[in-house]
């Protein structure tokens, strides 16, 4: 079972106000998340352990210390290799016109670590707070400016290789929505 630190579900005042949600989880080997999608962009950080996210697309390698992309309304899964220590950033759909509309793993700079665990300590940032607002411009800077690595493994999309693999219609089905 995962161990759940802190959450992203705040009253819907505290949520509508909120520029940046955070979420803190710390799972044991081999946990899977289901296959799910958010309203909001998500950046999904390792620091310790290995994930793999699946996505109808592909599938991303999430070494420890790297983190992934995923773009709003993206149905994904998450398997955990070893025991992985998760933090997520939840980002307003668009906050930033230069981020990726696609799934990325993305090296983490030593600053971006910081910034990842000092916004973890909160349960969500707002501009309306001066160091929180500070906080969220840095963390959309060290996001522009973060260097994407090639850990992607695309998706077979054959019939025949599909019915190998295993993939359901239910599956398919979840990543068009």
């Amino acid at each position: 079972m995962a161990e759940k630190r802190q959450t992203a579900f705040l009253d819907r005042r505290a949520r509508r106000s909120a520029i940046i949600t955070t979420l803190t989880y710390d799972y044991p080997h081999g946990y899977m998340v289901p296959w799910h999608f958010h309203e909001w962009d998500q950046l999904v950080y390792a620091s310790e352990g290995v994930m793999t996210v699946r996505t109808e697309s592909g599938s991303w390698v999430v070494p420890a210390q790297r983190a992934v992309w995923i773009p709003a309304r993206t149905a994904h899964e998450i398997r955990m290799s070893g025991r992985v220590s998760m933090r997520t950033l939840y980002l307003k759909p668009r906050l930033e016109h230069g981020l990726q509309r696609r799934c990325e793993v993305m090296n983490v700079s030593p600053l971006m670590r910081e910034l990842i665990l000092h916004a973890c300590e909160r349960p969500a940032l707002t501009k309306k707070q001066r160091a929180h607002a500070h906080l969220i411009g840095m963390i959309l800077d060290q996001l522009k400016a973060a260097e994407c690595v090639p850990l992607r493994l695309p998706e077979p999309v054959d019939p025949r290789s599909l019915r190998v693999q295993g993939r359901s219609l239910m599956t398919r089905a979840i990543s068009d929505l």
